[in-house]
């Protein structure tokens, strides 16, 4: 398994913010977030992690942490939103992880429990 350094996670990961700007202390949050889905499936292409303020629910202001992983096969997508923005990408990293692992014991179960196939027609002779 090759090591996650700054500069892997810099090459895989896009970060957003619509309608505000990112401080740098939530680019390091969300960059050391990063480093944990990267350490469980270092397959992962690309991560995009959009973080909205969201002014048109409610009077307060409200964030919504999107998060996009591009992966071989289905690309995982999450939303998230609450009253602080740090804590809704604690929550979208929660989630992604949980996604992440959900996807792995899939395929591992596919993979050591294969099932038969029944087709309706019987195959050609092959000459």
């Amino acid at each position: 398994m090759p090591h996650i350094t700054p500069e892997v996670i810099g090459a895989k990961l896009i970060l957003r913010g619509i309608h505000l700007n990112l401080t740098d202390a939530m680019k390091v949050a969300i960059h050391d977030k990063t480093a944990r889905l990267l350490r469980h499936e270092p397959r992962i292409d690309r991560i995009r992690i959009d973080v909205e303020l969201d002014k048109t629910k409610h009077a307060i202001t409200h964030f919504v942490a999107k998060g996009h992983i591009e992966i071989g096969g289905p690309d995982l997508i999450a939303s998230v939103d609450s009253d602080d923005a740090y804590k809704s990408v604690d929550l979208l990293m929660d989630k992604l992880d949980g996604l992440l692992r959900k996807r792995h014991s899939e395929h591992k179960e596919k993979r050591h429990h294969p099932h038969a196939v029944e087709l309706d027609t019987s195959l050609p002779k092959v000459i």
